[in-house]
């Protein structure tokens, strides 16, 4: 199951990642880091300590993407509506 929800994830993140309409596009950071979670168990528990890192690195860049995509615009809009 746990390797399911990595796959379909993972694969559905990287779609939208590619997606040329940025309202669809913008999702692949939520999506992506919903799946973070699950790597990071997953390499721990196998002790891959370098796919581990990798995760680790992997929700770091999920985290800019919702900065970015997201954080990012609600301020501009919040800014522009005073």
């Amino acid at each position: 199951m746990e390797q399911a929800a990595i796959a379909i994830l993972g694969a559905l993140a990287a779609w939208l990642s590619q997606d040329g309409r940025p309202r669809w596009a913008r999702w692949a950071c939520i999506v992506g880091l919903v799946g973070q979670p699950l790597w990071v168990v997953a390499t721990w528990r196998a002790e891959l300590w370098g796919m581990f890192a990798l995760s680790v690195v992997y929700t770091a860049a999920w985290v800019r993407g919702i900065w970015v995509h997201w954080v990012i615009p609600a301020r501009q809009r919040a800014a522009g509506a005073m």
